[in-house]
């Protein structure tokens, strides 16, 4: 069994599970503007540490592309510093977006709320990508290769597409939902359940259908991490065909 708690100053381990919702006192969420007043009630160094308690677990959680939920922040992280909460968030998003040269720690990462009503949040890169790079330079992975085609087979298809016609899509690609594939595992789960828990895609049920159909479409991560305009290109370049190629996506990218 993985330990769940953290021993004092040491971080956060990959292999952390999710606790059920945190959710402040009235009094407590009050606390949390009030940051700069109340840190005379701490010292540096226990400020500090928090920082850096928190840049590991949000490093961690960004691994697996797991959304970060506020409750989390405060229940495994803030504990009894939630008075100087929006300080050590702060501080934590401004080293998150440090970009160090040589062989140092590089981050360049910024904290985004991907969802107001319940605070959650995400990490996205804001290193200048290079030519072949897929929403982020650091994650050249196969699984994010297929999230990229999917994402562009949405946007082309009118910003949603019925699961049916993804599913017949990868079919053409020899990647086969009911299989399991070699790379990708359980192609189904992969796109149905991971890429939607991480915020990649959004799935829904169609009305007066039956049997059920879903319908997909781009979720929160994927619009801060890329964009319709570099998925357009992405599709052209594969064609081989201009973007204007596509008149109406050309359009909705590039303004009237």
């Amino acid at each position: 069994m993985s330990q769940r708690k953290r021993s004092k100053g040491s971080g956060f381990s990959q292999g952390e599970e999710e606790d059920d919702d945190y959710i402040p006192s009235q009094t407590q969420t009050q606390a949390l503007s009030q940051g700069p007043r109340n840190l005379e009630r701490h010292s540096q160094e226990q400020v500090d540490q928090k920082v850096s308690e928190l840049v590991q677990f949000l490093l961690v959680k960004d691994q697996k592309k797991i959304p970060i939920k506020r409750s989390d922040i405060l229940k495994k992280v803030i504990g009894e510093y939630k008075d100087v909460y929006s300080e050590i968030v702060n501080r934590a998003g401004r080293t998150l977006q440090q970009v160090t040269p040589g062989f140092l720690q590089v981050f360049g990462l910024q904290l985004v709320e991907i969802d107001t009503k319940h605070h959650v949040y995400i990490l996205i890169s804001t290193l200048p990508r290079t030519e072949g790079d897929n929403l982020r330079q650091d994650d050249q992975t196969a699984k994010l290769g297929l999230l990229t085609v999917i994402l562009s087979f949405i946007f082309m298809k009118g910003n949603s597409a019925k699961d049916g016609a993804v599913w017949e899509f990868l079919r053409r690609l020899r990647v086969h939902p009911g299989e399991r594939h070699e790379i990708f595992g359980d192609v189904k789960k992969l796109v149905m359940e991971e890429f939607v828990r991480q915020k990649y895609l959004e799935i829904s049920p169609i009305p007066l259908t039956d049997p059920v159909e879903f319908k997909f479409q781009w979720g929160p991560r994927a619009t801060k991490e890329t964009s319709k305009k570099e998925m357009l290109h992405f599709v052209a370049k594969i064609q081989g065909k201009d973007p204007s190629f596509w008149t109406s996506q050309f359009k909705e990218v590039e303004g009237p």
